[in-house]
């Protein structure tokens, strides 16, 4: 997505060969046109795919999710990393590993709001090491719903995420892959180059 890239470039900050700052547009302070754009891009990826629930993993995945949902015209539904009060029911449940923070949580989302006649499509802000999205996967695989595939707006290629999700079969869609960066440079996989790889 070249208005993805071209705005990473433009006022993202790679802080070192691996930690990506976005909070200017996409994590803190959040551009809402650029967002809407990104659920129009997954719609567009996935539209055929008969979605009825978009899933991800709060907090920063929640706008991608929800613009997706709102393009592909279905609820979108967030795991929340600590149980509330009012979550009272029963819940799938699983413990993801935060790369960002250092942290373990466990995530859970109620099973009242996902089933097995579920077409569920998991879209989150970042791609690296894929242990929110592999926690995602297996609160699908609990639910018994069919997962449609995985949309990160932002993929670190070089790091070994993409590899492991492919590794369960999944189909993966990012819309900015970066191949390599540092603090003075970001360079990305094109899609064409990607798409010539993969066949």
């Amino acid at each position: 997505m070249k208005l993805l890239q071209d705005r990473i470039r433009q006022d993202g900050e790679a802080l070192s060969s691996h930690v990506l700052k976005v909070d200017s547009f996409l994590n803190h302070q959040v551009d809402s046109a650029l967002t809407m754009a990104i659920g129009q891009a997954f719609a567009a990826e996935f539209g055929a795919e008969r979605v009825t629930k978009v899933l991800t993993i709060e907090a920063s995945g929640i706008h991608f999710a929800l613009a997706t949902a709102v393009a592909l015209g279905v609820p979108f539904i967030y795991a929340k990393k600590k149980k509330a009060i009012t979550l009272t029911e029963d819940l799938y449940s699983v413990p993801v590993h935060s790369f960002t923070r250092g942290e373990t949580f466990n995530v859970s989302v109620s099973k009242r709001y996902l089933s097995a006649t579920d077409r569920v499509l998991i879209v989150d802000d970042f791609l690296a090491t894929g242990d929110a999205l592999l926690g995602l996967r297996e609160i699908v695989t609990q639910s018994g719903a069919h997962l449609v595939g995985l949309g990160a707006v932002v993929e670190k290629s070089f790091q070994e995420g993409r590899s492991k999700l492919e590794a369960t079969g999944v189909r993966i869609h990012s819309l900015a892959r970066i191949k390599s960066m540092s603090p003075d440079h970001i360079e990305f996989i094109e899609e064409t180059a990607a798409l010539a790889a993969s066949n």
